[in-house]
């Protein structure tokens, strides 16, 4: 593995007086592809939200690229080149396809090449051109998703973060987000993602980090993961 990209150490987070995170960490190294992974309730967006910014960490560490990030405002951490696609999509209903992705360009660094990462984000998903001037709350589920990402991608990061990308979609628009992930990776970009399925997101991962109650409890490769009885405990109880 290259050096790491990422490193999320020690968070205790807090969300009013509710602890939600117990010295919880995470690394993703360099072009690598990282899933974390838990059941529902154990922290998993709370941690991809405290290291993108939308929550502040009570206490512990998040460097990003040899800095120090924690407590920086979200738009700064974008501009710092961490994108963040959240849990269902949240995309601005009433604008068009074109309108939501080209906001993911709205920071000076992305702004300046943004005609050119267009193009590349329309080769990744063709709908941003066919379905350009459609409303983003027309399209589908699986579509909402892809112009999420693109959106995602125009901010030209170094780590994109994904919040359940497959959630609730039908397994051909999975199988499509897996090979756009591919190809993402492909680039040079890290990845770091929540998915509930464990086989499915340790068939794209490189390597795996396991929450539980707020905890990472397991992380290593994810061959060695998928067979850890640990992963039955976690998951099953048993």
């Amino acid at each position: 593995m290259a050096g790491l990209i990422l490193e999320a150490r020690g968070l205790d987070v807090l969300l009013e007086d509710y602890q939600v995170l117990w010295g919880a960490h995470v690394d993703v190294g360099e072009g690598e592809i990282v899933a974390l992974l838990g059941p529902n309730g154990a922290g998993k967006s709370t941690l991809m939200n405290t290291i993108s910014g939308l929550l502040r960490p009570r206490g512990g560490e998040v460097v990003f690229a040899g800095r120090s990030i924690a407590g920086l405002r979200a738009h700064r951490i974008v501009r710092e080149g961490v994108s963040h696609v959240l849990e269902r999509r949240r995309l601005f209903p009433y604008l068009t396809v074109r309108q939501n992705v080209l906001l993911g360009a709205y920071n000076p660094a992305a702004r300046a090449g943004r005609d050119e990462q267009l193009r590349r984000v329309t080769e990744l998903f063709p709908l941003i051109e066919s379905r350009a001037n459609q409303l983003a709350h027309t399209l589908s589920g699986g579509e909402q998703q892809m112009v999420a990402i693109a959106r995602g991608l125009m901010a030209r990061p170094r780590l994109l973060m994904i919040d359940e990308p497959f959630l609730g979609l039908a397994p051909r628009i999975v199988d499509q987000i897996v090979g756009v992930m591919a190809r993402i990776n492909a680039d040079g970009v890290a990845i770091l993602f929540i998915e509930q399925n464990v086989e499915r997101a340790l068939g794209i991962a490189h390597r795996g980090f396991v929450l539980e109650s707020g905890r990472t409890v397991l992380e290593g490769r994810a061959a060695d993961i998928v067979r850890s009885p640990e992963i039955r405990k976690v998951f099953l109880g048993g």
